[in-house]
């Protein structure tokens, strides 16, 4: 299951909360600033480096794979994976610079495709007046808006991707979220896993 969203619309709080409700879970969120990759991926989110486009989408697509045996291994052991962002972001942010779509999902072709996307769709001057907004690289409502539209463009025509009001409260939003896993999890009889 993963939560998608531009930039402090409540991604990571909702991921936080599902862990807490759903036994046997774990929660892994990208980029993954732990591993070496991240690190680096961390210093240019901060600004601390410079680094060209395609450089850095695919440093963000290299760390997803890194993660892949590990996620692999917990999904196949009929673990739970709640992950806070994914390759959605990864090719919206970059698309939004400009790269073309397609190019952006190429390097991800053959990762494990989530069960349920959950889209958190909060309009770009929303996210502006939310605690923090500002202090990374691509925190900026105007570039917001572009990453908005790729999002809707990648997200809302797959048939496993619930958009919401990420205007709603946290609470609304939870229970909203953990009844439509809960479903999705009495659908799915198997852990056969899915690839994009």
């Amino acid at each position: 299951m993963v939560l998608e969203g531009l930039d402090h619309c409540g991604k990571s709080s909702q991921a936080r909360l599902l862990q807490q409700v759903l036994p046997n879970t774990h929660l892994t969120c990208f980029p993954d600033r732990s591993t070496g990759l991240g690190q680096v991926i961390n210093q240019y989110l901060k600004g601390q480096i410079e680094m060209d486009d395609r450089a850095i989408h695919l440093l963000f697509s290299a760390n997803r794979w890194e993660r892949m045996q590990t996620l692999t291994q917990l999904l196949e052991s009929g673990t739970n994976v709640v992950s806070d962002r994914y390759v959605y972001s990864g090719c919206a942010y970059s698309a939004a610079k400009g790269l073309p779509l397609a190019w952006c999902q190429a390097p991800d072709q053959g990762l494990i495709r989530p069960d349920l996307v959950v889209y958190l769709k909060l309009p770009a001057q929303e996210a502006v007046g939310r605690s923090g907004f500002g202090s990374e690289r691509y925190e900026r409502q105007a570039f917001q808006e572009k990453v908005g539209a790729v999002f809707d463009q990648m997200l809302l025509p797959l048939p496993y991707c619930l958009a919401l009001d990420a205007t709603e409260t946290v609470e609304v939003l939870a229970a909203k979220i953990l009844s439509k896993v809960q479903e999705v999890q009495r659908e799915k009889e198997t852990t056969v896993l899915d690839f994009l």
